[in-house]
């Protein structure tokens, strides 16, 4: 399944301030300029944005414009950024790099449909899955008549693309879903979600597709991981079932994988080593909380979830941050738009901890259209 790719976040959408310059410090601790640079040239400076509660934005620059656009992750150089998307006349998610402040460029090959795209630590690697070698055309999208479902495509694979000769080749293949890879900020393994084994676990290979390593084992949905910054640990999303209907929730989860889908609507976080040992849950807020990723002292997590919202369907998802151990839960952003206007998430900070990448339904698009943005974190 996607990190929630952009089609998904349409439907989710709609089923479910000025800032200062001013002297302040990065997430890492590094003092900041009091003027505002931006990231890349040739982005859009959006500070108007900016809502007044959320103090840990300082600028506020708009990457793309328009259409469906989600998953922007940072080269290791922290001069580009790989996403996917969907706009014009796309009918499924495609892979884009984002160079130099430029024109996003789109580097899938056009075939099938696409998700979860990562730098490797060359810069002139990415690797993302794709449904390509099976299908020219987009997948079927998942039924909807058992509620909202992601589709767990059998036919994903994770192949890498060269930017310099355009070759596309697979990198980690087999029989049922392959997808959500990451990359370690070590440059040495990868972390990636597939059911190879009979269950949605994930797995560790190197950056070559060899040495796989299965490295959770419960029932239920793991995936969705970030590596910390010393590629120790694991944070990841895992189905939370209720303690109360565990039997009738486990039996409709297999249900549902036996159909490739997944039920994503309760999910909360794990916080495991890198080899899979010392795992432990790091949230118990209810409802849907996902795309976590490590601020740069890999002390706390940073991570979107609806479970503030008390709507029925909640639909409003903003970015919180929390401890390693747990404590100290902080809400980051506040944006709360019109209905189909209510998502922010997908934050990873840049290797400088200087920027966060992010994407939000923020602005002046349509409802349900998602653009990424960066901000300067203080």
């Amino acid at each position: 399944m996607r990190i929630l790719n952009p089609t998904v976040l349409s439907l989710l959408a709609t089923s479910w301030a000025l800032g200062a310059c001013q002297s302040s410090q990065d997430a890492s601790g590094a003092p900041q300029s009091q003027v505002a640079q931006a990231p890349m040239p040739g982005l859009v400076n959006v500070d108007r944005l900016i809502l007044p509660e959320e103090s840990h934005f300082q600028h506020l620059w708009q990457v793309t414009n328009g259409g469906e656009n989600a998953e922007a992750y940072w080269s290791f150089d922290g001069k580009a950024l790989s996403m996917q998307a969907k706009h014009g006349d796309m009918q499924c998610d495609r892979i884009f790099v984002v160079r130099n402040g430029g024109t996003p460029e789109q580097i899938s090959s056009g075939k099938g449909t696409t998700t979860c795209s990562y730098f490797l630590p060359d810069g002139q690697h990415v690797l993302y899955a794709s449904t390509h070698a099976a299908h020219d055309e987009c997948p079927p999208r998942p039924d909807m008549s058992h509620g909202y479902v992601w589709s767990l495509y059998p036919e994903f694979d994770i192949y890498t693309k060269d930017l310099q000769s355009g070759a596309i080749t697979p990198l980690i293949a087999g029989p049922g879903y392959d997808a959500e890879a990451t990359v370690s900020p070590r440059g040495d393994r990868i972390v990636f979600t597939s059911v190879r084994s009979g269950d949605v676990e994930l797995w560790t290979s190197n950056l070559e597709g060899g040495d796989l390593k299965q490295v959770t084992d419960t029932p239920g949905y793991d995936g969705g991981a970030f590596f910390s910054p010393d590629g120790q640990w694991l944070v990841f999303r895992s189905t939370a079932f209720s303690p109360d209907h565990y039997e009738q929730e486990l039996q409709d989860y297999r249900s549902l994988l036996a159909q490739d889908l997944v039920r994503p609507s309760n999910m909360e976080l794990a916080l495991m080593r890198a080899d899979g040992q010392d795992r432990r849950q790091l949230t118990e807020l209810g409802g849907a909380n996902f795309a976590p990723s490590f601020f740069p002292s890999g002390k706390r997590i940073i991570f979107a979830s609806n479970h503030h919202d008390t709507a029925k369907p909640a639909m409003n998802f903003d970015l919180f941050a929390i401890d390693t151990d747990g404590g100290n839960l902080e809400r980051i952003t506040y944006y709360n738009g019109q209905r189909g206007k209510q998502f922010d998430s997908f934050p990873l900070f840049s290797p400088d901890g200087r920027y966060l990448a992010f994407s939000s339904n923020r602005g002046d698009g349509k409802p349900g259209e998602t653009n990424v943005f960066i901000a300067e974190w203080k």
